[in-house]
């Protein structure tokens, strides 16, 4: 009998535990004695923490210098041909590193246009789309080309991107100058006279002009190891664990 009352008592011990874990937890305020509920403490589950920790944001407009690895022609380029650079500077944000150095940058040429013969300049519009980290690490980028502080004999046109090459007007002019005097004094020696001197002219005037006819102004060419400097269109997230991620 004893044995089956101190096994009753055990189960009935263990109801009540199990009744009261489910119950909430209740303190006594104030004076009057009314009971209410503790709030329970609000947070981000620890997943989460972690994962924002391991991210980093790089905002829009945010300017990023890169070198040109090879040379673009307007001669040559034609529209959707790749274009191949590489960071030339840290990228750091509230004392992290978020784009190193030696950061491989893909772009494409959306347009190109050579010079004209008689008027115009040469112009490129470059966009860049792909980041590459050292490890291979890879993310999609809105980049545009913001400046071309590498590049001689070239300047931005516009907002949209475009770097324009140089004229050659002053070029032109002189080889009509140049044509007019030689035909100016080839004229005065075959005749003695102030005519001929202005028949050769005429004669000279009209070769230079042909020749700035038929010649195209200046190409517009990027050497290798231009710095250009791109900005972000639209921001980014790195994610710093696998961009830190060796290659090895």
């Amino acid at each position: 009998m004893p044995e089956r009352f101190h096994g009753a008592r055990w189960i009935c011990g263990c109801a009540l535990a199990v009744v009261l874990a489910g119950v909430p937890v209740y303190a006594q305020q104030g004076s009057g004695g009314e009971l209410t509920r503790q709030p329970e403490p609000v947070g981000q589950p620890a997943g989460q923490d972690a994962a924002s920790a391991s991210q980093i944001t790089v905002p829009a407009g945010t300017k990023i210098p890169v070198s040109l690895l090879h040379a673009i022609s307007t001669r040559n380029a034609r529209e959707n041909d790749n274009v191949y650079a590489e960071t030339n500077f840290p990228i750091v944000l509230n004392g992290t590193l978020a784009i190193p150095p030696k950061t491989y940058v893909q772009g494409v040429i959306s347009r190109s246009k050579r010079p004209g013969r008689v008027a115009g300049k040469g112009e490129l519009l470059i966009h860049f789309n792909t980041l590459i980290f050292p490890n291979g690490y890879t993310l999609l980028l809105p980049g545009a080309l913001e400046n071309v502080p590498g590049a001689e004999n070239a300047r931005m046109k516009g907002g949209e991107g475009t770097i324009e090459g140089s004229s050659s007007k002053g070029k032109d002019v002189g080889t009509i100058a140049t044509t007019t005097a030689t035909g100016a004094g080839i004229g005065g020696l075959a005749t003695q006279s102030a005519k001929g001197t202005g028949i050769g002219a005429g004669v000279g005037a009209v070769a230079g002009l042909a020749t700035v006819l038929l010649t195209r102004g200046p190409e517009l060419r990027l050497e290798k190891g231009a710095t250009l400097e791109m900005v972000l269109e639209r921001p980014i997230v790195i994610d710093r664990s696998r961009a830190a991620k060796s290659d090895r």
